[in-house]
């Protein structure tokens, strides 16, 4: 069964860091492009990071780039986002999504196969 499990969310005071991660199971991961997402209330789902399969270079969406870095250990099946310098206006819940192979523009959610349950992040003092 295929299945993408979100952790490491929480409280973090603004300019602080979290460390997100996200297990896989049923497929080998280093055949997928990953992503992460993020929704806060009311909003759409916005792009955050993205690591294509075959490729150590990460994507990041332009509210995040600087801040945050994805990495991936395929060995353990396992991806993280790294976020450092954390705002309040970074409070969503966060979301892994996997697919196979690579996508030509990674920022559309539908393009995406299978997805976490989601970690809520929350920046506040």
């Amino acid at each position: 069964q295929v299945q993408l499990v979100e952790s490491g969310g929480g409280l973090v005071q603004p300019g602080g860091s979290l460390r997100l991660s996200c297990a896989a199971s049923g497929f080998n991961l280093d055949e997928y492009a990953v992503a992460w997402f993020r929704q806060a209330p009311g909003k759409d789902y916005e792009e955050v990071s993205y690591s294509s399969h075959g490729d150590s270079t990460g994507y990041y969406g332009a509210s995040v780039r600087g801040r945050f870095t994805i990495s991936r250990d395929n060995a353990k099946n396992m991806v993280y986002l790294q976020m450092d310098s954390l705002k309040s206006d970074d409070k969503a819940v966060y979301y892994c999504a996997a697919v196979w192979g690579r996508l030509h523009d990674w920022r559309l959610p539908n393009a995406y196969d299978y997805w976490g349950r989601g970690t809520q992040v929350t920046v506040s003092q």
